[in-house]
C-alpha cells in the first residue's frame, strides 16, 4: 500500500510573497496563507485561525508572484514536505506545502467585483470580469475566463 500525502486549502495570504532564485537559477517563490475555521466552545462560536507556509517552485512561482499580495484569497493544493536541519546543536524541524496547483480567487485590487486570477488591466487584455483562471505547475494557463477557448482550443462549455 502506498501513502498519500495530498493538501488542499483555500485562504488568504498574510504577507506578500517572496520571490528568489536558488544557486542553479530555479524560482523559489514562499508565502504564508492563513486557514480560519469556526468551532465551537461552550455556547459561543470561536474564530481560530491556521497559519501554513507554502512554496511555489519554477516557472509558476515566476509567473505568480506579482499577484501574490498581503490579504488575497486563494486555493493551494500540493503536498506537505517536512525540511530537517541542526542549529547551534538542535535538531530543528519545519513542515511546509509545496503546491503543485495554486488559483487565485477574488477580485483584482479596486475592480469592484468578485473573482479574478490575472484579471486587471494592461497586457493582459482582460477587465475586472470577476473570472479565474487556473495555472499549472509549469505557470501555463489552464483554462480562459468566461468560458472561452483554452490552450487546446475546446471551450468549457460542454452540451452534455
Amino acid at each position: 500500500m502506498s501513502d498519500l500525502n495530498h493538501v488542499v486549502l483555500i485562504g488568504r495570504l498574510t504577507r506578500d510573497a517572496e520571490l528568489k532564485y536558488t544557486a542553479t537559477g530555479q524560482a523559489v517563490c514562499k508565502f504564508a496563507v492563513a486557514v480560519n475555521r469556526r468551532r465551537k466552545s461552550g455556547d459561543q462560536w470561536v474564530d481560530e485561525a491556521n497559519f501554513f507556509d507554502v512554496v511555489v517552485w519554477g516557472r509558476q512561482g515566476e509567473a505568480l508572484n506579482q499577484y501574490l499580495i498581503k490579504g488575497k484569497p486563494v486555493a493551494v493544493e500540493g503536498e506537505l514536505r517536512q525540511d530537517r536541519w541542526e542549529q547551534d546543536g538542535q535538531n530543528r524541524s519545519k513542515v511546509e506545502i509545496v503546491a503543485s496547483n495554486l488559483q487565485l480567487l477574488g477580485g483584482a485590487p479596486g475592480a469592484g467585483g468578485g473573482g479574478g486570477g490575472f484579471s486587471g488591466g494592461g497586457s493582459q487584455g482582460q477587465g475586472g470580469s470577476g473570472a479565474e483562471r487556473q495555472v499549472d505547475r509549469y505557470g501555463d494557463r489552464t483554462r480562459e475566463p468566461g468560458g472561452g477557448p483554452s490552450q487546446d482550443g475546446f471551450t468549457d462549455d460542454i452540451p452534455f
